[in-house]
């Protein structure tokens, strides 16, 4: 399923939804175009998040820590491939506008981070052996789609839905799509490749803080 649109309208232009959007291409199309293939992979292996570096830096090597610590934010900005970037690109933009139109830039862009934060603690906590780099906006996003699942779970999804060889355009409750994203993601939980509990532990911080940083109740929003 790939969401295509919502029908909540914002009240507030999407500044830092549309910032972090062209921050996040900036940066792929630097790293793509820019550098050889070779600098490119250090880019991932020094500014992406290596759970057991990460560790290391807290129990014996601690004039790494500062950096070990700061990987938590950089690797929020990089990204494996175009559709790595679309796909969270996409999500980002679709969900991500509503959200800071309910909290308002400056908390937004707070809870953006801390979102990634926690996505990226979850991840760190269930596999904190693992020397591959944890990359991707994926951790955040997931804590914007936990946010709007509580606030507005009755908004209908322009969804693109692919059943075998058949594609169609449906409408379904952001419920309903954000639920079958959710359970997907525990499904998928010990898969290799993908920091799956990054996301579930993104879409649970979203989900359980998003009263907090909400300025505003959405129940007085009308969709249209």
């Amino acid at each position: 399923m790939i969401p295509l649109k919502d029908n909540v309208p914002t009240r507030i232009k999407p500044i830092i939804t549309t910032s972090i959007i062209f921050v996040n291409i900036l940066i792929f199309l630097w790293q793509r175009f820019s550098l050889t293939s070779v600098e490119s992979k250090n880019i991932y292996k020094y500014y992406g998040l290596v759970p057991h570096d990460f560790f290391m830096a807290f129990t014996g090597k601690y004039e790494l820590l500062p950096y070990n610590v700061l990987t938590v934010f950089t690797s929020m900005f990089l990204h494996g491939g175009f559709i790595h970037l679309g796909g969270n690109m996409l999500y980002l933009w679709i969900f991500g506008n509503n959200i800071e139109d309910s909290m308002g830039h400056g908390r937004f862009i707070f809870f953006y981070i801390c979102s990634g934060i926690a996505a990226a603690l979850f991840q760190l906590l269930y596999d904190p052996s693992s020397v591959v780099p944890m990359i991707g906006a994926s951790g955040a996003v997931s804590g914007i789609l936990g946010a709007y699942l509580l606030l507005f779970p009755h908004a209908r999804i322009k969804t693109l839905i692919f059943i075998f060889i058949f594609i169609k355009v449906v409408e379904l409750p952001a419920v309903v799509l954000l639920t079958i994203w959710f359970f997907i993601q525990l499904l998928f939980s010990q898969g290799e490749g993908v920091a799956w509990y990054a996301h579930i532990g993104g879409f649970i911080f979203g989900l359980i803080t998003i009263k907090i940083f909400a300025m505003k109740s959405p129940a007085k929003r009308r969709s249209t």
